[in-house]
């Protein structure tokens, strides 16, 4: 995955992919406790909310979405799933895909 590659100085890419499995942990227990809410804007870009800078490390919503959705974490699925609903419509993985992203919690929208 492409947040697995965006190394800090001096670390290794193993020690990457440790943090980026540390913030997809954090990430699923939030969306089961709800502190982390998912929100789906109306071109189907995705962002996850209540997630600080911090406890991001640096890890995009689009690579959060990607992991969550492969991680088998049927309730962490079913909150995006939730989030889509309340949007009335999927989150686009192609325009994930293509960086179109927020930096506001899902107020403004773009391409950077």
């Amino acid at each position: 995955m492409p947040c697995d590659t965006r190394l800090k100085p001096r670390q290794t890419i193993s020690e990457r992919k440790d943090e980026v499995r540390r913030v997809q942990e954090r990430v699923i227990a939030g969306l089961k406790s709800g502190k982390i809410k998912p929100k789906v804007d109306a071109k189907g870009g995705v962002v996850f909310t209540g997630l600080t800078d911090d406890e991001r490390d640096g890890v995009t919503d689009g690579c959060i979405y990607r992991r969550v959705m492969v991680s088998g974490s049927q309730l962490a699925i079913q909150e995006i799933i939730k989030a889509e609903r309340l949007a009335g419509r999927s989150v686009d993985k192609q325009l994930v895909a293509q960086g179109y992203h927020s930096h506001d919690g899902g107020g403004t929208w773009h391409h950077h």
